[in-house]
């Protein structure tokens, strides 16, 4: 079996981890052994944080829904139920931009949920 010395693979491998390591201090940032490591730890936060982060909005976003349902006189479940009985289908993302940034257009949503809801409540 022919020898296989990887000269240049492995030199454009190392390089590429000592750059990703550009910033860490001391020996994280020079030695391979110690980048990769860090590198590897690095890159695994950040995967896991781009999935916390999903999380972190939308639970924001249904904080400041429930805030602005509540200053309409409806509490958030009731809010959403309405909105799905009146055939709205704005996401919550849009929903909490819309109460922050244009609070009478919220209103005006959750008016139209309101007379959904009393409608219902008549029904049954």
């Amino acid at each position: 079996m022919p020898r296989v010395k990887r000269g240049n693979k492995r030199r454009e491998r190392r390089k590429k981890i000592l750059a990703l390591a550009k910033g860490y201090r001391g020996t994280k940032s020079k030695l391979y052994r110690s980048a990769k490591e860090s590198v590897e730890r690095a890159l695994k936060f950040a995967y896991v944080g781009r999935k916390l982060k999903k999380r972190d909005f939308r639970s924001l976003w249904i904080v400041r829904i429930g805030a602005a349902a509540r200053q309409n006189g409806l509490n958030y479940s009731q809010f959403i139920h309405g909105l799905k009985l009146a055939g709205i289908d704005l996401n919550r993302k849009v929903l909490a931009d819309m109460a922050v940034r244009h609070p009478e257009a919220f209103a005006a949503i959750a008016g139209q949920v309101k007379e959904v809801i009393s409608k219902k409540q008549a029904t049954a």
